[in-house]
């Protein structure tokens, strides 16, 4: 089993910081802009995700990913809910929000701390 040379892996830069703080940035603001925010960051998480060494790093893009995405899946399911009355829509795509942004706070916080999201 070969092993990893850790020397040869840059260290993370201030620049790969802050683009990640904008990331989470992008995913919390994301209900003003109906989703477009969400979907611009879920792209760059894609593309930074598949260049990332470091696990921290990694992890946390896989973590943004995964929450858009059961976000995503939880607000499909519960679409039919706005066919029978308004009040279960609201009260459902409410607590996906707030689970959403939930998510979003404590990622962003973990990151600040230089901790995994899990």
């Amino acid at each position: 089993m070969p092993e990893t040379d850790y020397a040869a892996f840059e260290p993370k830069s201030e620049g790969d910081r802050t683009l990640m703080h904008i990331l989470y940035g992008l995913h919390t603001v994301a209900w003003a802009s109906m989703g477009t925010l969400a979907v611009i960051a879920l792209v760059l998480n894609y593309v930074k995700r598949s260049d990332e060494h470091d696990a921290v790093y990694a992890s946390h893009h896989s973590y943004m990913i995964a929450t858009f995405w059961w976000t995503v899946l939880w607000l499909v399911v519960t679409s039919p809910l706005w066919l029978f009355f308004v009040l279960p829509g609201v009260v459902a795509y409410t607590i996906i929000g707030l689970w959403y942004l939930y998510r979003c706070l404590r990622g962003w916080l973990r990151f600040s701390n230089n901790r995994p999201p899990y």
